[in-house]
């Protein structure tokens, strides 16, 4: 698994196609980062909360992995949860 890739992949998809690259590096890694520091800003607000349960930890856990595919990174076969 390659994160980076499957964030810029994400991204990727949601533009308009231009084949015009002069800037595109600078711009998407300012965009990458971003997202990276978002998910880890709602993964260190999981691990903190010291109120859950282990069935609640276990839902949070959860909610971590569906946070890194909304980017575009898969949860890995561990998490098929049905």
């Amino acid at each position: 698994m390659d994160l980076y890739k499957d964030i810029i992949i994400e991204l990727l998809k949601q533009e308009e196609i231009n084949i015009v690259f002069p800037n595109l590096q600078t711009n998407i890694n300012k965009m990458a980062e971003a997202v990276c520091y978002k998910t880890l800003k709602k993964i260190k607000a999981v691990i903190e909360d010291d109120s859950l349960t282990d069935k609640g930890y276990f839902l949070k856990i959860d909610e971590i992995v569906r946070e890194f595919e909304k980017i575009g990174s898969k949860g890995g076969n561990r998490h098929d949860f049905g």
